[in-house]
């Protein structure tokens, strides 16, 4: 079926907003019946050209435009008209803007919104932050379940702290890192990510600062924004976060760190012990309680990293996150938070009236991994083989990049934080890239201004598929950029 073809453009010197006056003209053609339902629609970048738009502008009218049901967008075929009478109506009566836009969560970036929407597709992924699938433990897993499957009796409802011997077992593996806890110390959550929501709602006062490294993985999410706060970053050096070029909150102000000291996403910084102990004493002098986010912590290549912060706390000042994204198997949407029993009991409290729990699956299988003498011997292959993959990635990018890019080797965790030279303009990189079927992560969705810097990953791609991804990142930089 030939695609309808575009005579209208956009009145750019109108009050109204150009991707309201472009799906207000979907609208009318619809209505009217001059695009019939089934007509396909040209490709987003025959349409951006059409209208004379850029493609975010496009996409924020076709994702209104869908959302009402006026088209569809079907993988392989492209965009039709979807949109009968009845929808029409919808449209015409109900302005969605109004809505997508009121709610807490601030919208993506562009880059996210791009990433998000990509990093399910076939191609190369060079930062995505998960273990490759080819490390998957398999047999592991299938001992858990053939286990399970002759005691499995219930996937009931949980405890709502989640499930004891998982609880259990998690306080045995903490034991590892110097963290001496007890179950009712722990909360269960779905990965990382809830407990960080179930704080920002639960413990946070209006307007609180939040003092977090820059860069810093927390700095794409809206987490913590949406729940009324302001992020603060703080800069670091080799030895992880300057605390002492925090500002002190006044008597009546709110603060909170929040601190990924363990192979630091993105830079791959571990702080070191002393620096520990010097931002730990500096909280307690001033009343900051921290956040410490431990994704990393068992990612370590040769050397084990210092104790958490967690372990040195003597005082109940640390709320400990920790996951099994990283180590074993993102897909399970496990984590854990380890707090005083006053702020467990508060987490369990807030996370009961949104969620009833983590998978009760889930939970039941992780422990029976965690309980299993095999889990550290697959935790050292795991280890070794993420090693060798950094050097492999590092000599990659030696051949390629030397010329324009510097970066420190990492030490454990999954990035490459990587400098490029100032003469190439990372944002159209990143658009060339995607639409080469590559992609990576700028630096600007982890900092608190503009840089040159992009987020590598060697942990999900083979090395011979990072090297293809590198391989066209060079050709568009040599064909695009004065380097």
């Amino acid at each position: 079926m030939q695609a309808l073809k575009i005579n209208w453009q956009p009145d750019k010197a109108a009050t109204t907003p150009i991707y309201q006056q472009i799906t207000n003209y979907f609208q009318r053609q619809i209505t009217r019946g001059d695009w019939p339902v089934g007509a396909k629609l040209p490709s987003q970048r025959h349409l951006a050209e059409a209208f004379a738009v850029n493609r975010s502008t496009l996409i924020t009218a076709l994702d209104e435009l869908i959302a009402v049901g006026l088209i569809t967008s079907n993988p392989g075929s492209g965009m039709v008209v979807s949109g009968n009478h009845w929808s029409s109506l919808l449209a015409e009566h109900v302005n969605w803007s109004q809505y997508v836009k009121a709610g807490q969560f601030k919208p993506n970036s562009h880059a996210l919104q791009k990433i998000n929407q990509f990093e399910t597709d076939a191609v190369i992924r060079l930062s995505t932050g998960e273990p490759a699938p080819e490390q998957f433990p398999q047999a592991l897993f299938q001992k858990a379940f053939d286990h399970l499957g002759h005691n499995l009796t219930s996937l009931n409802y949980t405890e709502p702290a989640g499930i004891l011997a998982l609880r259990e077992q998690i306080a045995r593996h903490l034991l590892k890192v110097g963290i001496h806890t007890q179950p009712e110390n722990i909360l269960i959550t779905s990965g990382s990510l809830q407990a960080l929501q179930l704080v920002s709602m639960s413990l946070f006062p209006t307007n609180a600062t939040i003092y977090t490294e820059a860069p810093t993985y927390v700095k794409s999410l809206h987490v913590f924004q949406s729940a009324q706060t302001h992020l603060a970053g703080i800069p670091m050096d080799s030895q992880g976060l300057a605390y002492w070029q925090m500002t002190p909150p006044a008597k009546d102000e709110h603060a909170i760190i929040y601190s990924i000291p363990t192979f630091n996403n993105p830079t791959g910084i571990v702080m070191s012990t002393e620096r520990r102990q010097q931002t730990l004493q500096y909280a307690q002098e001033h009343r900051l309680p921290i956040l410490e986010d431990a994704a990393y912590q068992d990612v370590w290549f040769n050397q084990q990293p210092p104790q958490p912060l967690k372990a040195l706390d003597t005082t109940g000042n640390v709320i400990y996150f920790g996951s099994i994204s990283k180590s074993l198997a993102p897909g399970l949407r496990i984590g854990w938070t380890v707090a005083a029993k006053p702020v467990i009991d508060r987490l369990t409290d807030v996370r009961m009236q949104t969620d009833y729990g983590a998978s009760s699956l889930s939970q039941l299988v992780l422990a029976e991994i965690l309980a299993d003498p095999e889990y550290d011997t697959y935790q050292e292959h795991f280890r070794t083989v993420l090693a060798q993959k950094a050097a492999a990635a590092q000599t990659i990018l030696h051949q390629y990049w030397d010329d324009f890019a510097t970066w420190q080797a990492p030490t454990g965790g999954f990035y490459l934080w990587v400098r490029l030279d100032d003469a190439i303009n990372i944002p159209k990189l990143f658009d060339l890239a995607t639409a080469q079927n590559v992609l990576f992560n700028p630096g600007s969705i982890y900092d608190f201004q503009p840089n040159q810097y992009i987020r590598l990953s060697f942990s999900y791609e083979s090395s011979a598929r990072f090297e293809q991804g590198i391989q066209i990142l060079t050709k568009l930089i040599h064909e695009h950029f004065n380097v």
